[in-house]
């Protein structure tokens, strides 16, 4: 899966889960080194360094991890690693690929991530921009962590990031609301958090594996006048659920756009 020297800087949950899933499909740990003063567990038997090592080679890959607000004061150190030949990965909300060629001004190629939580069982959502466009290397590197989808328009990439990168916290609020809302309604409070979560499990295993839309899955649950149809017309008066879920993502995408600004300043 990777032929030379493949750096991960910072390995928190996002990256962490990502190195899990690559590390279960078989990459070359061999070839991989983490940096991450934390100095998290890793799986396959790696181990964290706390920071970059003096005089090492350019690496092959890198994937650059950190939190954005981190990203001046990591870069200094991380461009000891950029030769001619290294792609740089980022999944830094909202810092662009200027940005970064500003930091990294000799990276071959610069291409940006937003994944998501899921990627740790190769259920996850892959977005992926690159100035030069889709590359089939960089695709076949991400495939085993799940949905592999370029976005010609950067701009775009902050709400793909509020949709699929944020979005697993915004199903895990609705999941959780399921569960609360059956236990004021009289059902045992752990009960009714187990029936929720296994309701959304196994519909959404259902909603994947269907050639039909959500919405005509919906449809066909709701009979006529049946207790499905009272609830979904709480839901659909005046598009209340679009309309809340409309404002979430917007508020996301907003903030990743602020972040992108912080990121460019000085």
């Amino acid at each position: 899966m990777t032929g030379g020297p493949f750096w991960i800087i910072g390995c928190g949950n996002m990256a962490g889960a990502m190195l899990r899933r690559w590390v279960e499909t078989g990459l070359n740990i061999s070839h991989v080194h983490v940096v991450d003063p934390a100095l998290p567990a890793l799986p396959g038997g790696l181990s964290a360094l706390a920071a970059i090592p003096a005089n090492v080679p350019p690496a092959d890959r890198i994937l650059l991890a950190v939190k954005p607000q981190l990203l001046d004061a990591v870069a200094a150190d991380v461009s000891r690693l950029v030769g001619p030949q290294t792609q740089l990965l980022s999944i830094l909300a909202g810092v662009d690929i200027a940005t970064l060629k500003t930091r990294f001004p000799t990276a071959a190629q610069i291409v940006r991530i937003m994944p998501n939580l899921p990627a740790a069982l190769g259920k996850g959502v892959i977005a992926l921009h690159s100035a030069e466009g889709p590359d089939a290397g960089i695709g076949a590197f991400m495939a085993p962590l799940g949905l592999v989808e370029w976005i010609a328009d950067e701009a775009q990439l902050h709400l793909v990031a509020a949709l699929a990168a944020s979005g697993p916290a915004f199903l895990y609020r609705f999941i959780d609301a399921l569960g609360v809302a059956g236990a004021r309604l009289g059902l045992d409070p752990d009960q009714s958090a187990r029936l929720a979560l296994a309701m959304v499990e196994g519909s959404a295993l259902l909603a994947a594996q269907s050639n039909d839309a959500p919405a005509v899955l919906a449809d066909r649950v709701a009979s006529k006048g049946g207790m499905t149809r009272e609830g979904l017309d709480v839901l659909d008066k005046d598009e209340a659920l679009v309309r809340l879920l409309t404002d979430t993502l917007d508020a996301a995408t907003r903030r990743s756009k602020e972040m992108g600004d912080e990121a460019r300043r000085p």
